[in-house]
């Protein structure tokens, strides 16, 4: 099963004293918009996305269709696609992809452990 990227997406309480911590870090902005309190940040192929009071726990992303910098890959599997294998297995859906769509959509998991899990197609 292709997911697509991963990323961790932090729930952040200062935005700027993050993005300075994990600059410290060795991670640079790849994209976000930081006076929309959301940036995206990446360290080789680790990218992490900092969010400042858009959630309220840290969630695991995977972006169906994109590389790990964020540009589109030639073959993918479909969100809906994905969602339907998933729902195949038995695994619940929190919220869901509509199947009868095209193009940009997402649904939310949860694991045993109750960590969000969110699989985002932005194309």
């Amino acid at each position: 099963m292709k997911l697509g990227a991963f990323s961790v997406s932090l729930n952040v309480k200062d935005i700027n004293l993050s993005k300075s911590f994990y600059e410290n870090l060795g991670f640079q902005t790849l994209g976000g918009d930081i006076t929309q309190n959301w940036l995206i940040l990446k360290n080789e192929n680790c990218i992490i996305g900092l969010f400042q009071g858009m959630f309220d726990k840290n969630i695991l992303t995977f972006n169906p269709g994109w590389n790990e910098n964020a540009e589109n890959l030639e073959s993918f599997t479909d969100v809906r696609e994905l969602q339907k294998q998933l729902k195949g297995n038995g695994i619940n859906m929190l919220s869901e992809a509509d199947e009868s769509s095209e193009g940009p959509a997402h649904f939310t998991i949860e694991d045993p452990d109750g960590n969000l899990i969110l699989v985002d197609q932005h194309r």
